[in-house]
């Protein structure tokens, strides 16, 4: 039997980290294979984790729970005919609707496979922000968790973190809610939270219920009569009722948009060397939107000119720049919404 575990959360919310922190405390002994995927054409997420001798198949083309569900499929089969692991991590893209990667895992064609927990990592300091404003992925990522770990919650104002508490509840009811910081906490700790079995099978019936009244809805709509739509503002170009236009603009407003037509992502290739203080510099930049558009992440594993390498993450307001292990070419990925790609470009000299 092989365990798929699923680990969500937004762009920067720490994934990775609660990951390698899971691997080091709470899988040892057990053979693991991490799936990744990443919104955009370069993978960068494999070279973090490498040293944790674990096998990694990115998949980069385009969203996990769109275009590639496919092949996502696929992969999984694949994975286990060639490796047969105990476990199966999964690592989605920010952007990517748990909804759809579970109801993915579900559809999968094969014996001796166990949904064992799906978790969404939730940063405590941006989460009412990116609620409000990328509230159709966002909430999608916490409406659908059996489990659902805050990061950077230390050194945070209690009332700070029940004020996020009380936002998450807003949308999920049932799910284990870990507010503790992550250092106080083993990974066998957490895995007990993500296992959970009640709030699993509580999250799978949310998920079936609202994919059965989507369907409902869908047949529904079919058998109006058909009208024509005169809303000003919409490119519809169909005749149909205005109640069934009205449900589907409403769709297509609130629940169905593809990452892609909503997240702008870039990203470089460069044999390019870097000072520390030039990428700690361009990170600072990022933050300046009317110039670079509206950056929620970036990352990169990039040659330093002293002959080490240089591994760095930024989420708003917060750049993490530090030494790590050598990459086989530089690497960098900037995403977010209205990217001006030019512009980023020019920013790391590329």
């Amino acid at each position: 039997m092989t365990k798929i575990d699923i680990f969500s959360g937004f762009l920067g919310a720490g994934k990775t980290t609660l990951i390698k922190k899971l691997i080091e405390e709470a899988y040892t002994g057990e053979k693991v294979v991490l799936i990744e995927n990443e919104f955009g054409e370069i993978g960068i997420d494999g070279g973090f984790l490498k040293d944790s001798s674990i096998q990694i198949n990115e998949m980069n083309a385009g969203c996990i729970c769109c275009s590639l569900v496919g092949d996502f499929s696929e992969a999984i089969k694949k994975v286990i005919t060639e490796f047969s692991p105990d476990r199966i991590i999964i690592e989605p893209s920010g952007v990517g609707k748990l909804s759809d990667i579970v109801s993915a895992v579900e559809n999968i064609d094969m014996d001796g496979i166990l949904l064992n927990g799906f978790a969404t990592v939730v940063d405590a300091k941006k989460a009412k922000v990116y609620m409000k404003n990328f509230g159709e992925f966002y909430n999608n990522q916490v409406e659908h968790a059996n489990a659902i770990i805050m990061s950077h919650t230390a050194g945070l104002d209690e009332s700070k973190i029940e004020a996020v508490l009380e936002l998450i509840r807003e949308h999920n009811e049932h799910a284990t809610v870990i507010t503790t910081d992550w250092a106080s906490l083993t990974g066998k700790q957490i895995l007990e939270a993500i296992e959970n079995e009640d709030t699993l099978n509580k999250a799978i019936e949310r998920l079936e219920e609202e994919q059965h009244g989507h369907r409902h809805a869908e047949h529904h709509d079919h058998h109006h009569h058909s009208g024509e739509c005169d809303d000003p503002d919409c490119d519809c170009r169909e005749h149909h009722s205005h109640e069934q236009h009205g449900h589907r603009h409403a769709e297509h407003h609130d629940r169905h948009h593809h990452a892609d037509e909503v997240f702008d992502s870039i990203g470089f290739e460069t044999a390019k060397k870097f000072s520390v203080d030039f990428i700690s510099d361009c990170l600072d930049r990022l933050q300046n939107f009317a110039v670079y558009g509206q950056v929620l992440r970036a990352k990169g594993i990039v040659e330093g000119e002293n002959g080490s390498w240089t591994h760095f993450d930024y989420v708003p307001s917060e750049p993490d720049v530090r030494t790590g292990s050598a990459a086989l070419i530089g690497r960098i990925v900037v995403i977010g919404a209205g990217i001006d790609k030019e512009a980023v470009r020019e920013l790391f000299g590329l």
